[in-house]
């Protein structure tokens, strides 16, 4: 049987400094292929090249990675700062529109980083533009020297809901991981439910309450050694299965009805 398709939201980049490219971390499609089990594919995120209602059709499921680029605040009814960094508009009119369908079909996705932040702002949530600058919080963005081992490396726990969704996958309260971020929730939005926080408060694991489909979304990187990582691998497995469940239903055949 052919593996489902899971859509990677690719990130757009210049390659030498010159050359456009659309791409994808390849961490990200090994997640995909070895634990989810599905097909990786990653998308050229650019209203111009794809719209919304194909990404639909194609994709059985979603992975929204994380990305230097932040959602522009003008999709939170915020002006524009300096310390929102870079934004790229082509990817926000993309996934900030198949967040809210996905929702509504109960087709699978799964938020990393920066698609962590597009599901809060896809439900009408609100961002800080720098955490670390916020009284009392940590430096959650990804240290600027050493090897990607290093950049990668397990920096503070995940304190999860007792009894919540992402306790019962994990097996745990408590989880270790990384963090490479600088923006954080600061509102959450319609039927988001924060289900994880860092020891200094800042969101870090959330899911949408009523959802007929898998929308957990985490503000680390699970991708990172998603294979052997204890953290990462159930987080992988469970949206493969809501892959392949979703694929299975839609790809069944339908019973004809006789009048």
């Amino acid at each position: 049987m052919t593996r489902p398709i899971v859509g990677i939201i690719g990130n757009s980049y210049l390659i030498n400094d010159e050359y456009p490219a659309h791409a994808g971390g390849t961490m990200n499609s090994e997640a995909v292929s070895q634990v989810s089990d599905a097909i990786p594919m990653v998308i050229p995120s650019d209203p111009a090249l794809v719209d919304v209602e194909e990404l639909l059709e194609v994709c059985d499921g979603f992975l929204l990675t994380g990305g230097r680029p932040n959602v522009h605040p003008n999709e939170y009814g915020e002006p524009e700062t300096e310390a929102h960094g870079a934004f790229d508009r082509a990817r926000d009119a993309i996934t900030l529109p198949l967040v809210r369908a996905c929702v509504e079909r109960g087709q699978p996705f799964l938020g990393v980083c920066r698609g962590f932040q597009e599901v809060n702002v896809a439900m009408g949530g609100t961002l800080y533009p720098e955490i670390r600058d916020l009284p009392g919080r940590d430096n959650h963005r990804m240290p600027p020297d050493g090897t990607l081992e290093e950049k990668f490396a397990l920096r503070h726990c995940v304190t999860f809901t007792e009894g919540g969704v992402f306790h019962r996958l994990m097996g745990s309260q408590k989880v270790m991981t990384n963090t490479l971020h600088g923006q954080g929730i600061k509102t959450a939005g319609r039927n988001v439910v924060i289900d994880g926080h860092a020891p200094d408060g800042t969101p870090e694991a959330i899911y949408i309450k009523n959802a007929p489909g898998f929308t957990l979304s985490v503000q680390w990187h699970p991708e990172w050694n998603a294979a052997t990582d204890p953290v990462s691998r159930p987080l992988f497995k469970a949206f493969g299965e809501a892959v392949r469940d979703w694929a299975t239903d839609r790809r069944a055949p339908q019973t004809l009805m006789r009048a």
